[in-house]
């Protein structure tokens, strides 16, 4: 991207980051109301707490409804980032979100959703080779709260595969084949995470190298 306009790039990356994460909390919220509702899918069962599962479920519910406002009114957004020290320089490269309409944003909102089912498939798909999970339905909730609690935790790219496992086995007590949730948590990391950032920085690498000939 040209020097000029990369913190416009940015700026326009926060819409598409605030889509998919607001997909992840919606669906993450009603992961959560299914676990808490059916028996075949008990927080019980999970070893969880139900008390911290439904304190977990109102903040959650809450957060999404305050990022969904932010996200259909930008202008406010761009308003509260203005406040931030020294973010006037930034103002003008910011004004780009004001020009996203409704249509626009469920744009966003429907290609971030169709990205979100992609992985949850992929995590199914390999569950279900794995033997982990019988059943299709209570393996799909499942999983979307477990990528909302991996989308709050932080982490760092050594670290993240660990911490996913650790909640992948967490959510997944109740099956006695950890070595099939680790190779599936394994499996979806390594598809869609190590090998595009291997080849984007084969890709980094062959721009730097071009630029310096």
């Amino acid at each position: 991207i040209d020097d000029g306009k990369r913190i416009k790039a940015i700026t326009l990356s926060v819409a598409g980051g605030m889509a998919q994460l607001i997909i992840t909390m919606l669906m993450g919220c009603f992961g959560l109301i299914y676990l808490l509702t059916h028996s075949d899918a008990s927080a019980d069962s999970l070893g969880i707490s139900v008390l911290w599962l439904r304190i977990f479920l109102c903040g959650s519910i809450l957060g999404t409804l305050i990022f969904i406002f932010f996200f259909f009114r930008m202008n406010w957004l761009i308003w509260l980032l203005g406040k931030l020290p020294y973010a006037d320089r930034f103002s003008k490269y910011m004004n780009v979100l004001e020009t996203f309409d409704a249509k626009i944003l469920l744009r966003l909102l429907s290609i971030s959703f169709f990205r979100y089912a992609v992985f949850v498939l992929q995590y199914i798909f390999m569950l279900q080779l794995l033997q982990v999970e019988q059943s299709v339905w209570v393996g799909f909730w499942i999983i979307t709260v477990m990528f909302w609690i991996l989308a709050i935790i932080p982490s760092f790219a050594i670290a993240d595969l660990g911490i996913r496992g650790t909640v992948a086995k967490t959510l997944f007590s109740y099956s006695s084949n950890t070595i099939g949730i680790l190779t599936a948590t394994f499996g979806i990391w390594f598809v869609n995470l190590f090998i595009p950032a291997l080849i984007g920085s084969l890709l980094i690498l062959g721009i730097k190298i071009k630029k310096e000939k």
